[in-house]
């Protein structure tokens, strides 16, 4: 390599490591122009991947914990003796049948690609929701962002008042949050989507000048604390602060009152907290925040799945199916990406007590919306579900997909603070052929 060549290119990689490292990643690309493609795969695998040229804007992460079952939702096998007594119907794309449990679903799924060739080897909860959400296995002395955190990272806040993230119903515990990026790239926790965002009003009686008056009492007692230990999580909890006061005091934070939409658009995304969740996520992206994920429990069906998986179904059904219809009529299903997504699926063979157990080695998922390609199934397992007999895909390349969607750079690699190398899905490849 001719020697100011290669002068250049180590000042153009030095850059752009300092732009990750100091100024996070916005402004690491533009070091990267002209830089030798084998010079370049130090920051990261060169997928060859041509640059989205329509991202989605905002992802709406629907996660069916516990382990939804692939035969009784996305891949029914009419006539097999593992199904049961769950029959196929017909749907609004061509030759794509679905379960009896998801009728209103039926009439979206030209909207919607199902991928029935997904496949694991993490056949517990914690490993497998952790797995899903990360593309990294779970570690004990690390712990990997989400990604609405690396959503975040690369494309910013689009509404400087509402938080960029939030995890709606998901427990106190969320999985896939900030991982090892700073706090402020962790979601906003909201358990029962129907309360509000709460603690977020001045105490009545208190006017706001008494509050400024105290806000700046606070500022004055931390600034020599703040001065002495300029640290991560110090700098990471005066911004919360920061954002916490601008929410206060932002219009904004209406967008959290669920009693604004009228009483028909409630009731089409039906009174549980997924559906009602489902209902603030379309609230939340209408208003410019980057991600949602919305969680359904109770997908473990160990026992009676016949009674369960019916249920959880209808919830999901009838929520998912208003937030299509919802984002499409509002004009904002094409800058939408909606992920339906799950640890594992359930066995194939019906167990002693009418259950189906874990079984990561073959289930289902969905994608909609911001640039997948309607009616398309990809993938196929065998006649009875229980292998993968055409284009497997495992849950990074099925992340890498939905990176690859809003646009993220998927060779762009950023480390941790041991300096480890890191990238948004792992080794994982996009599904081309989900997308338009």
């Amino acid at each position: 390599m001719n020697p100011l060549l290669l002068q250049d290119t180590n000042r153009r990689l030095f850059l752009a490591n300092a732009a990750k490292t100091l100024l996070g990643v916005g402004a690491a690309p533009a070091f990267l122009q002209g830089i030798p493609g084998s010079a370049r795969a130090a920051l990261g695998p060169d997928l060859g991947l041509p640059e989205r040229v329509k991202p989605a804007k905002s992802v709406i992460y629907l996660y069916m914990a516990g382990g939804m079952t692939h035969m009784d939702t996305f891949d029914p096998k009419p006539g097999h003796e593992n199904q049961g007594p769950v029959k196929a119907i017909r749907t609004k794309a061509d030759g794509v049948e679905i379960s009896e449990y998801l009728p209103r679903l039926a009439n979206h799924m030209d909207k919607a690609a199902v991928i029935r060739s997904m496949t694991s080897t993490a056949g517990a909860h914690a490993q497998g929701n952790y797995f899903m959400h990360t593309s990294y296995e779970m570690r004990s002395t690390i712990r990997h962002p989400g990604i609405g955190a690396w959503l975040l990272k690369y494309k910013g806040r689009l509404n400087e008042n509402l938080p960029g993230s939030v995890c709606i119903a998901g427990g106190s515990r969320v999985v896939g949050g900030a991982g090892f990026f700073e706090s402020a790239f962790e979601p906003l926790a909201i358990g029962d989507p129907e309360s509000g965002l709460r603690n977020s009003k001045i105490t009545p009686g208190i006017t706001g000048e008494r509050f400024d008056s105290r806000l700046s009492l606070a500022n004055d007692l931390d600034q020599e604390f703040r001065a002495r230990y300029d640290l991560k999580r110090v700098r990471a909890y005066a911004s919360m602060y920061d954002d916490a006061v601008r929410i206060m005091n932002s219009k904004d934070l209406e967008v959290f009152e669920l009693a604004q939409e009228s009483a028909e658009t409630r009731a089409a995304y039906g009174d549980s907290s997924f559906g009602q969740g489902c209902l603030l996520a379309r609230r939340l992206v209408e208003r410019d925040v980057r991600a949602v994920e919305v969680t359904l429990g109770g997908w473990d069906t160990h026992n009676n799945n016949f009674l369960a998986a019916p249920e959880k179904a209808e919830i999901l059904d009838q929520g998912i199916s208003a937030l299509l219809d919802d984002l499409e009529q509002r004009g904002l299903l094409d800058q939408t990406l909606v992920v339906l997504a799950t640890e594992f699926g359930r066995t194939p063979r019906i167990n002693q007590n009418e259950g189906r157990d874990h079984y990561p080695k073959a289930f289902s998922c969905m994608l909609a919306g911001g640039g997948v390609k309607g009616g398309y199934v990809h993938g196929k397992t065998s006649a009875g579900g229980e292998e993968v007999e055409e284009s497997p895909i495992k849950i990074p390349d099925f992340n890498a997909t939905v990176a690859y969607a809003l646009g993220l750079p998927l060779d762009q690699v950023l480390y941790s603070p041991s300096k480890r190398p890191f990238t948004v899905a792992a080794k994982g490849k996009p599904v081309l052929e989900v997308l338009t």
